[in-house]
């Protein structure tokens, strides 16, 4: 697998989860809050932060009717036309300098999303570590190589793509100078339902294209995200909200700060717990074997006198003969005097 890091930040199955908290718009359109949130998601221990870069303009057209007006009963956006909905959602650009710079000075990576070759420009301006590709953009080829060209890393949201779109996506970002990549399982729905999240998916993403894998998550709370993890994700992103009661345009499926120093938490604990494939004793178990079962003299005996189920129990702790041999000892008379509570060993047969 290729290795994989952002600015001296390793990405991979023996380094930590990267966690990257996405403040999309729900900042309400205020500089103040948009830093607050900054500063409670380093609070809560993630290690990255990341915004979208765009503006109505740059995404759709100010047009309030037909296909531009957001019908579907299930979206969280319904009513709204594309342009409306951008407008309240996008990052102001004059916000990203300061907002990167006061991420950068509680030790976060911060980056973001571009949407077109304009938005590149900026961040390429703000000298930002990497680049995302949100799932909608990912087979914008221009965009693709755009973003390739400058040579960074990129994270690259797999969202509804198939496996061919997807391989010429990877392909134009390879053959535009693209050497470090990592793919983001994701589903495009907002929340996402679990049962869409197909986890499965991320190993045969990492076999199919040789990258490091990682999980965009729109669903509700962390078991996908932890889930994720324990079938290879090294990134984990979710949308960041400082109080889902206060709204925003993502809050739904946003975690507030105190759910996201769990995420990183227990994403953390996957990992660990995956370790390698074995059997036997760890170091930390050798000694809990004494507290096994192994056969004990229950009564007192003389010398002579026969075991049986009377005299032998299989009883804690583990210092006599293992349980197994219970069966061949009944009936053998013992070599000498025995008090009860002595553990069962050959020599006494």
């Amino acid at each position: 697998m290729q290795p994989f890091s952002i600015a001296g930040h390793h990405v991979g199955p023996e380094h930590p989860v990267l966690v990257i908290a996405e403040l999309s718009g729900n900042h309400h359109q205020s500089l103040a809050t948009a830093k607050a949130m900054i500063k409670a998601a380093a609070d809560a221990g993630v290690q990255a932060i990341k915004l979208q870069t765009y503006t109505p303009d740059t995404m759709t057209l100010d047009i309030n009717r037909d296909e531009f007006l957001i019908r579907d009963a299930d979206n969280l956006w319904q009513g709204k036309s594309l342009y409306q909905l951008y407008a309240e959602a996008m990052t102001p650009w004059e916000w990203h300098q300061p907002l990167f710079d006061y991420a950068r000075s509680l030790g976060l990576l911060a980056f973001s999303t571009p949407f077109d070759a304009s938005a590149v420009a900026l961040l390429e301006s703000l000298e930002v570590p990497c680049y995302k590709i949100a799932s909608f953009e990912n087979t914008d080829h221009a965009l693709l190589a755009a973003v390739a060209s400058t040579g960074k890393p990129v994270l690259l949201s797999t969202g509804m793509a198939t496996v061919a779109e997807l391989a010429d996506s990877v392909a134009v970002l390879r053959r535009h100078g693209c050497e470090q990549l990592l793919l983001l399982k994701c589903t495009s729905h907002y929340p996402a339902d679990p049962v869409d999240a197909n986890l499965l998916t991320l190993p045969h993403l990492q076999s199919l294209f040789n990258c490091p894998v990682g999980l965009s998550d729109h669903t509700l709370g962390i078991g996908v995200a932890v889930a994720a993890v324990a079938h290879g994700a090294c990134v984990v992103e979710k949308h960041f909200v400082l109080d889902r009661a206060a709204g925003g345009i993502d809050s739904e499926f946003s975690l507030q700060p105190d759910e996201f120093a769990t995420l990183v938490t227990e994403t953390e604990r996957a990992r660990l717990a995956l370790g390698g494939i074995r059997y036997g004793c760890s170091e930390r178990e050798q000694a809990s074997r004494k507290f096994r079962r192994s056969l004990y003299i229950s009564a007192d005996l003389q010398q002579g006198q026969l075991l049986s189920a009377d005299n032998v129990r299989a009883v804690r702790p583990g210092l006599g003969l293992p349980v197994k041999y219970l069966p061949q000892l009944l009936g053998r008379p013992v070599q000498r005097d025995v008090c009860a509570g002595t553990p069962l060993q050959w020599e006494l047969i």
